[in-house]
């Protein structure tokens, strides 16, 4: 599917394109809420000030990607790659990310207030600046993570559903 068939659908109300393959695609300022890109390819995309509140992004390939100042507010990321993704000052805010691919990415200055943060993985990631306060966190691993700025003292420790993988704690914004 090209971006204009894409854009197209979506302005038509079509907000399944789970496993659409949209590699470089550049989307940046776009408001794209709710809508369901699991298991999509959207590595090397501009998703840079886009508007991606209650998106589901699950098992999705984000790597490389632009998500400079997004709003991945009540966003489903679980299990997403973000590998080398640019998510400085992206909003995360309650953002379920269990088990989320986060290796090499820039996080400086996002806001990860209250997100599911459980089993994520940061190896090499730039966490400097990040605001942590209420995220739910459990089997991760900072060691080798530039956390400079980050109070590491806002994060808490959470209990995880051994049913579903989700914090006990934590509660999803609704549906993705």
């Amino acid at each position: 599917m090209d971006i204009q068939q894409f854009l197209h659908e979506y302005n038509r109300g079509d907000r399944n394109f789970s496993n659409i393959h949209l590699h470089g695609v550049d989307l940046r300022a776009i408001a794209l809420s709710n809508i369901n890109f699991s298991g999509s390819d959207l590595s090397s995309a501009n998703l840079s000030d886009a508007n991606l509140s209650r998106a589901n992004f699950s098992s999705a390939n984000l790597s490389d990607a632009d998500l400079r100042g997004s709003d991945l507010s009540g966003a489903n990321l679980q299990e997403a790659n973000l590998i080398g993704a640019d998510l400085r000052r992206a909003s995360f805010v309650g953002a379920d990310l269990a088990q989320a691919d986060l290796r090499s990415a820039d996080l400086e200055g996002a806001d990860l207030s209250g997100a599911n943060l459980a089993a994520v993985a940061l190896s090499g990631a730039n966490f400097s600046y990040v605001n942590l306060a209420g995220a739910c966190v459990s089997d991760v691993d900072l060691e080798g993570v530039d956390c400079e700025g980050t109070r590491l003292d806002e994060l808490q420790s959470c209990q995880v559903s051994e049913t579903t993988g989700t914090p006990r704690r934590w509660v999803s914004w609704g549906s993705h």
